[in-house]
């Protein structure tokens, strides 16, 4: 194995902001001083850049099986690595459904040269029809450290009770999809003076808000976690908010588009614009903001979901869904960083920490003997994001064409260097 030299680089963790010299060898950060200085196989400069533990995006979609021409593992961790994440949390809405050992084995199984730590999620049902709860020890012993039914909810509330109940047995995290489809009944944005301007059927953010509400009832009664999937809504953040005060053992995540857009984008008529839960408004995405700064929201996520252009082509049949794996990190920069929101020590907890003390996995740590899990930035690099460069198979991004500042140039995953601008 290579080993790396990493000079003059602002090195940030939640416990760490100072300029320094990084030696990695065999896989771990071997030695960091202000004076060491090592004839390594590849020497970085790291002069005017930022080095960070890597990303960990607990909410992708990478496709595979079943739909692959929109994306599999291999291009969404090419993808992944382009924005400085070396490890992700598949959901199970492939096909067949990854509510069995076969398929959940077949995931790991093929990610296992990329770089990128692919936990493939489990379903909550067989299926994800509802009906019935899957064997979460088998799902366990295939790989799995979460369930969910994400790409649609749980909607019987009995049901969604005894998978949380049973999660205390497995020890699997339970993250929730929340939407109520008999509220949303056909929408396709947020429900409010756009979709009125425009003429389409809106989802009322009542259906968010209301499933948010009885999971953490839920969660609550039976003495389980709960992990709440893609929050857009003020009222969503200010009952978990509120959860979390009376001791409801909730976390939440929020995406990038939820702190930076809103509705109004889609007066354009482009499906592009369009994700679910959906884009909502001024007054959201301050609330959003605001629970990422006071703690209610735990991570920042992407929702990475890939789909082809021919599917995308009508504004109101497309199906949900936009990427994001390679503007994660520069979009938090440009909308929270930049405007003086947020640190970058909060952008490592967000990113880098919270997800992965979440889900019980280690966490990589700028110290000598942590694993070499890290992403460099040009924090204060403009560029502008073109669809048909992204690493990814399908290139339906909500930021195409607008110029953000921040960008990873280089993801270390486990002492390897696996993605690199610097070279470019």
């Amino acid at each position: 194995m290579d080993s790396v030299f990493i000079k003059n680089i602002r090195a940030v963790d939640t416990d760490m902001d100072k300029i320094t010299n990084i030696f990695i060898k065999d896989g771990i950060i071997a030695e960091i001083g202000d004076n060491i200085c090592y004839n390594a196989d590849t020497v970085i400069d790291g002069t005017g850049l930022v080095l960070m533990p890597s990303i960990f995006d607990m909410h992708v979609h990478f496709r595979d099986p079943g739909f692959t021409y929109k994306e599999d593992v291999i291009s969404g961790c090419s993808a992944a690595l382009a924005g400085g994440v070396t490890g992700v949390l598949a959901m199970p809405n492939t096909k067949p459904p990854c509510d069995n050992a076969e398929t959940i084995r077949y995931i790991i199984e093929k990610s296992q040269s990329t770089g990128v730590d692919v936990y493939p999620v489990g379903c909550i049902t067989k299926g994800m029809n509802g009906e019935s709860l899957c064997d979460y020890g088998k799902l366990k012993k295939a790989g799995c450290i979460c369930i969910s039914d994400d790409g649609k909810p749980v909607q019987n509330a009995e049901m969604m009770r005894k998978a949380l109940e049973k999660s205390k047995e497995s020890g699997l995290l339970v993250a929730s999809h929340c939407e109520d489809l008999s509220i949303i009944d056909g929408g396709i944005m947020n429900k409010g003076e756009i979709s009125e301007k425009i003429g389409v059927k809106g989802m009322d953010r009542a259906s968010e808000d209301y499933i948010t509400a009885r999971e953490m009832i839920l969660a609550k009664s039976v003495d389980s976690r709960i992990h709440i999937c893609h929050v857009s809504t003020e009222g969503s953040t200010a009952m978990i908010r509120f959860a979390k005060s009376r001791g409801v053992k909730v976390t939440c995540e929020t995406a990038p588009h939820y702190f930076m857009l809103t509705d109004e984008l889609l007066e354009k008529r482009d499906a592009d614009y369009r994700m679910n839960p959906p884009l909502r408004t001024a007054k959201d995405v301050r609330a959003i903001i605001d629970g990422i700064k006071d703690g209610t929201i735990d991570c920042i996520i992407t929702d990475h979901a890939p789909h082809a252009p021919e599917e995308k082509a009508d504004f109101e049949k497309a199906p949900n869904g936009v990427v994001g794996l390679e503007t994660s990190l520069a979009v938090t920069l440009t909308a929270l960083y930049h405007t003086g929101e947020i640190s970058l020590k909060r952008i490592v907890e967000l990113m880098c920490v919270n997800p992965r003390k979440i889900l019980g996995l280690d966490v990589p740590e700028i110290r000598t003997g942590s694993t070499a899990d890290l992403v460099i930035a040009d924090i204060n690099k403009k560029w502008t994001v073109i669809p048909e460069k992204l690493h990814s198979k399908s290139h339906n991004t909500v930021f195409k064409g607008m110029t953000l500042t921040g960008k990873p140039v280089v993801t270390i995953s486990k002492g390897i260097i696996r993605y690199n601008e610097l070279t470019n």
